[in-house]
């Protein structure tokens, strides 16, 4: 069966397929990387002594080889085609029938064939493959230039079966390689969006910034009674929005980097870190009782800007959720083993059902209003694991309490 008795116009071989540009690229590569396939063959030759098997792509244009084990040198390999016509495996697709004979000097149908003439073919077993939403693929051929016994009940049920299976491994390969794409798809708009939340983040610093000069320059100015109750309500809305996009940034480096980096210096100044973000939230929320007890007695080792970091946004959550009018705690403490920074306030409990999903990103609470992008929890729960520490979240007694907890040994080390 020499490719050079054989139309060369509008036809693709071996090379095109090597070359990467075969018309059926996708489902030669398919059936030629198959070790199931490859098994099958093998097994199909063994049972039926054929000495050549394939696996063919068959349209009503194309016959095109996907996969061959040859020992009658039939010239055939992986992307070669033949001309459709000169096939019995049109027949099968035609037909939806199977085509089998065992002699074709002899056989009743195809005795004299000229398809068996024309390539010396004397057995001769093609059975359609057919994908499980019963779209037709192309055949599983069996040929051999002697006789064969391929008309034998058990060879065709195992050949039936066999083309089953192919069929079945296709449409599992084909649904794999869908989710494959629509995986990488959905990586590549989260890595776009996680750039769009970066740039956003680091574009809106100079604006803000503006305001925050601009508020500062006020504060220094003379003002009437109006002015002087507007100007808190300005510097709180101020220190959301420096809140709000820290927590972005580090959300976007997070998330572009692999995560949040933390340096940890032996004997940070930690509470003096947390007694400024205090400060800070207590003169952004001037309406707000912070309550503020800090007993470290040993040194820590910790990233302490980072830290302080996940306490804002632990305090920033209790004042804008607590019961209006009710203070507000923050208790910061060490003992043998670990460092602990409590945020308690008072107001409705957190449902149980929420309280793993508060340290997903993008999770807010059941009585949020709208602020906010639901960042700052899963922050310091991840600030809190930078450390090897953790996070944790208890309500009881009509308060609720975030703990903010570090390993001591693991720090310092």
């Amino acid at each position: 069966m020499s490719q050079n008795s054989l139309p060369q116009a509008a036809m693709q071989d071996h090379a095109a397929f090597l070359a990467q540009r075969h018309d059926f690229q996708t489902d030669i590569d398919r059936i030629a990387g198959s070790d199931t396939v490859g098994t099958i063959l093998e097994t199909v030759m063994l049972a039926t002594n054929m000495r050549f098997a394939a696996v063919a792509r068959v349209t009503a244009e194309r016959w095109v080889a996907c996969r061959t084990v040859d020992e009658v040198n039939f010239g055939l390999a992986e992307g070669d085609e033949i001309d459709i016509e000169s096939t019995f495996c049109q027949i099968v697709r035609t037909s939806a029938e199977k085509v089998l004979f065992n002699d074709s000097g002899t056989d009743a149908i195809y005795k004299d064939h000229p398809i068996a003439r024309k390539f010396g073919i004397v057995s001769y077993a093609s059975i359609p493959i057919y994908r499980s939403d019963g779209s037709f693929f192309g055949t599983l051929c069996a040929i051999d230039t002697e006789p064969r016994d391929v008309k034998d009940a058990r060879v065709v049920a195992m050949l039936e079966m066999f083309a089953d299976v192919i069929g079945r491994s296709l449409e599992t390969e084909e649904r794999l390689e869908a989710q494959e794409h629509n995986l990488a798809h959905e990586k590549e708009l989260a890595r776009l969006q996680d750039e769009l939340v970066a740039v956003l983040g680091h574009d809106l610093r100079n604006p803000v910034a503006a305001f925050s000069a601009g508020i500062r320059q006020l504060e220094r100015e003379p003002l009437n009674d109006k002015a002087r109750m507007i100007l808190p309500l300005m510097r709180s809305s101020l220190f959301r929005m420096n809140d709000l996009i820290s927590n972005i940034m580090l959300h976007a480096r997070a998330r572009l980097g692999g995560g949040i980096r933390v340096t940890a210096t032996p004997d940070a100044p930690l509470a003096e870190a947390v007694r400024q973000v205090v400060e800070e939230i207590r003169a952004a929320e001037p309406e707000s009782t912070i309550d503020l007890d800090l007993t470290f007695t040993r040194p820590v080792a910790c990233d302490a800007p980072r830290v302080a970091q996940a306490v804002s946004n632990l305090l920033s959550n209790a004042v804008r959720h607590g019961t209006p009018g009710s203070p507000v705690e923050v208790r910061g403490a060490t003992d043998d083993n670990e460092v602990s920074i409590t945020v308690s306030n008072r107001g409705l409990a957190v449902p149980g059902d929420l309280r793993d999903k508060l340290f997903h990103p993008f999770q807010r609470g059941t009585h949020a209003q709208g602020e906010g992008l639901g960042l700052g929890l899963y922050i310091a729960a991840t600030i809190a694991e930078a450390h090897n520490g953790r996070i944790g979240v208890t309500c009881e007694g009509g308060t609720t309490t975030f703990a903010f907890t570090l390993p001591l040994s693991e720090a310092a080390a």
